[in-house]
């Protein structure tokens, strides 16, 4: 159903130059008495590569999840190259108002958005390919001779080539991550938001699905990744974000992981490096 409501944006005046990727001013989020996001403040520059460290039910994934609205906002503002998501502006009786998108609208802003979760979800009954080609095809209406054409560029792209007839079950954990990620990537994608990737393999398999990764860094990918790989934040991030406790504690270049100055942070990394 659509509203509206008057709550404020609180959103900070456009600064000249380039527009951010993702920016969230005041977010809030509680599910009923349990507060989980008190107030995130969070910039993402265009290209670049932001980590969200932090323990356990600290709020990094339901962060996550906002910005690609599988949740809706309690309070604050996420805005996605500039427009406002989940609401837009309208005017009622001279009041500035914000209405609530209708279910369309927002899978026209989610389709901006790849993102990748823990578990691999994939189409246990199609082949990796088929896996890649569904959401192009039945999503944007793709004709199928391009869809498959751009499903097996991704599958090469992410280095299986040579495992597009393979089904899931055939697949190993990384190697299913893999097809997960070639399915995001299908669709184009501005942004791709990945949480925890790695927490579902088995040590052996990580490193295949971070190579992956630090590609599409090197592409320039702008990318939000919920890690706990902390060697991965060091060699790739531009931003690290520590968040505990549903607030942004600190923030920074990759450099604040050798050198954090909240204690909070401090003891995180003692207990994870």
């Amino acid at each position: 159903m659509t509203e509206t409501t008057a709550f404020q944006t609180g959103l900070p005046n456009q600064a000249a130059g380039v527009v951010p990727a993702i920016r969230a001013t005041q977010v809030h989020k509680a599910f009923g008495s349990l507060h989980v996001l008190k107030g995130i403040d969070l910039t993402v520059m265009p290209g670049t590569v932001t980590v969200i460290l932090g323990p356990s039910g600290s709020g990094k994934s339901t962060f996550l999840r906002l910005v690609n609205q599988l949740e809706t906002l309690t309070g604050g503002s996420i805005e996605v190259n500039g427009e406002l998501i989940g609401y837009k502006h309208v005017d009622k009786n001279g009041q500035d108002m914000l209405q609530t998108l209708n279910d369309k609208e927002i899978a026209a802003q989610r389709s901006r958005l790849g993102m990748v979760f823990q578990r691999f979800n994939l189409f246990p009954h199609m082949t990796a390919l088929e896996n890649v080609m569904e959401a192009p095809v039945h999503v944007k209406r793709m004709p199928k001779k391009e869809a498959h054409d751009l499903a097996v560029a991704e599958l090469e792209r992410v280095g299986l080539g040579d495992r597009l007839d393979y089904y899931p079950a055939q697949l190993s954990g990384g190697q299913q991550q893999r097809v997960a990620i070639a399915r995001a990537l299908a669709m184009k994608p501005e942004i791709m938001l990945f949480d925890e990737p790695t927490s579902a393999l088995d040590p052996e398999l990580v490193g295949e699905v971070l190579s992956v990764m630090r590609s599409l860094a090197k592409d320039g990918m702008t990318m939000v990744c919920v890690t706990h790989e902390i060697g991965f934040a060091r060699e790739v991030a531009d931003q690290v974000v520590f968040m505990d406790g549903g607030v942004v504690v600190e923030k920074g270049g990759p450099e604040i992981i050798e050198h954090p100055t909240e204690p909070r942070f401090k003891d995180f990394l003692q207990h994870v490096l």
